[in-house]
């Protein structure tokens, strides 16, 4: 069975139209989550905590579509 997960972060962005974070040092993790459902509700959880400030956003990273397991991993990918 092939895993779906999903990241949850955020932070605060430079300008609220675009997607660049103004310290990366303090992006918010708030976790991995195994179904695109789970990981929605953490994002709506930590979307409404800071819906007051404008330059706060987070998002959803579909992990699963990052890596293809039927191909081959490049060299600097596995180093055992």
């Amino acid at each position: 069975m092939t895993q779906r997960l999903h990241l949850v972060f955020g932070g605060e962005l430079t300008d609220p139209q675009a997607n660049v974070f103004r310290d990366t040092d303090n992006i918010d993790i708030i976790g991995i989550f195994p179904s695109y459902a789970k990981a929605f509700d953490a994002w709506k959880a930590a979307a409404h905590r800071t819906v007051d400030n404008a330059h706060m956003r987070y998002f959803i990273a579909h992990l699963h579509r990052l890596r293809d397991e039927a191909a081959e991993a490049g060299p600097t990918e596995e180093l055992g």
